[in-house]
């Protein structure tokens, strides 16, 4: 089996969004920081309009990520006192 490549394992981030976690996930995958991606995103809507489609289209088809903070401190305060 081949393993997954960095698009393949793109999620839309859960703790860094603004709008739907497209520029968090984006961030979170790639070396280039979410603030980037949002800047770039915009760039392409003010001066092309292709920013507002591209971002729609990750939306939609880019699946939510895993939220792993959440089942952590699920797991960390049961069972003990």
């Amino acid at each position: 089996m081949q393993e997954k490549n960095w698009l393949q394992r793109l999620t839309k981030s859960r703790h860094d969004k603004l709008i739907g976690g497209v520029c968090g996930g984006l961030g979170e995958y790639r070396p280039i920081p979410s603030w980037c991606w949002r800047f770039i995103f915009a760039f392409l809507f003010l001066f092309y309009g292709i920013g507002l489609f591209l971002y729609l289209l990750l939306w939609i088809f880019v699946p939510k990520g895993a939220d792993t903070q959440e089942n952590s401190d699920r797991g960390a305060g049961s069972g003990r006192n």
